[in-house]
């Protein structure tokens, strides 16, 4: 097996769903976000990023597990947004929320309680 991006909605069960917001892209993930699956997320994140919106919503609402490999590809969305595009994470349930705030990354990304409060304002 290659760790080429998986399709979305692949046998393993990651998924990446890609809506425009007025200016904001947001990116529903779904699925468990582990070594086999985050390159899904993490191409949609570069997808999206290509076309610098203002903001980049990743909802992590659907997600199942997170494993650290999914939390660096998020990271690595923050940084390569950089000062043009803001990258807002709705956390989800405890799966998600959990390891984010275990690692720290709450004090990095900014958290949201759910889509419309991610949005608010962009």
């Amino acid at each position: 097996m290659s760790n080429a991006s998986l399709p979305p909605g692949d046998r393993f069960g990651a998924t990446v769903d890609v809506e425009q917001h007025g200016i904001a892209v947001v990116l529903r993930v779904a699925g468990e976000l582990d070594l086999v699956t985050t390159p899904v997320l993490s191409e949609a994140c570069t997808k999206a990023l290509r076309s610098a919106p203002p903001v980049l919503v990743i909802d992590l609402t659907g997600v199942t597990f997170l494993a650290s490999v999914g939390m660096s590809a998020i990271v690595a969305a923050h940084e390569a947004g950089g000062e043009q595009t803001k990258v807002r994470v709705v956390g989800g349930s405890r799966d998600t929320l959990r390891p984010i705030r275990v690692t720290g990354l709450d004090n990095l990304l900014s958290i949201y309680p759910d889509v419309p409060s991610a949005l608010a304002g962009a």
